[in-house]
């Protein structure tokens, strides 16, 4: 049972990247999915988060206009989707999935919690 990100690599701001992140030994449909993001001695910060009930959505403002999530079911999958990157998004991104409801609250409200998995990180790095 495992979340497999990749996607990362090397860009200059303004470029785009679209990470993905596949699961393995579990289905996604009905797990709230997010992405996560931790720059060089900085906090892990919640990006973006989509909704197991509705496909509603959450965007950390910084990320906001830029940065798109969706999940595809049929491919077990889900996706973000950045462009217009700067160099501020340098950071290790991962994915994370967990079964509640509350979950993209959660990821809004960066509260410490307990989700159900987390991926591997993929690394984005953004060169001015």
């Amino acid at each position: 049972v495992q979340l497999q990100a990749s996607g990362g690599g090397m860009v200059q701001a303004g470029d785009s990247l679209r990470l993905s992140c596949v699961a393995s030994g579990f289905t996604l449909d009905d797990y709230s999915l997010a992405w996560f993001r931790q720059a060089p001695g900085k906090e892990r910060e919640g990006v973006s988060c989509i909704a197991s009930s509705d496909d509603s959505t959450y965007y950390a403002d910084s990320v906001k206009g830029r940065f798109t999530i969706s999940r595809d079911n049929a491919k077990n999958a889900l996706y973000l989707q950045m462009d217009s990157l700067k160099p501020d998004d340098t950071a290790l991104y991962y994915c994370a999935a967990d079964l509640s409801d509350l979950f993209c609250t959660v990821v809004a409200a960066a509260v410490p919690y307990g989700n159900d998995y987390w991926g591997q990180g993929t690394l984005v790095t953004v060169s001015s």
